[in-house]
């Protein structure tokens, strides 16, 4: 299996994990992976109705592989996934922050770009 593979199922895995676990709470916001392998941009989104007049519907994590890198493009929780996807067997230098501005990047453990 090449890097990008391992790298998306990586991805993929995580992201069914936390949809997995957040769907076990009693709550009418539902948790969904969005994979696009063809792509190669993978979301969690969280969306339902709180109450009868509160529709959400937002973005949770949002990775893309670019060029054989794994792009951090969204993280709304305090959950430190990049830390979590090094664990999983990402290498820090394959791992862009894309959520942050291009010239602070570069003072982070991750890749630049």
């Amino acid at each position: 299996m090449n890097k990008t593979n391992t790298y998306e199922q990586i991805i993929i895995e995580e992201l069914e994990k936390y949809a997995n676990d957040w769907n076990k709470n009693d709550t009418p916001v539902r948790t969904q992976a969005i994979i696009d392998t063809k792509g190669k941009h993978y979301q969690l989104v969280r969306l339902g109705w709180k109450t009868d007049s509160d529709y959400v519907h937002y973005c949770v994590f949002h990775f893309d592989i670019i060029d054989g890198k794994v792009w951090i493009q969204e993280n709304r929780t305090d959950i430190l996934i990049a830390e979590h996807l090094v664990k999983n067997g990402i290498n820090k230098q394959d791992i862009v922050l894309g959520l942050l501005p291009p010239h602070v990047r570069k003072d982070t453990e991750y890749a630049a770009a």
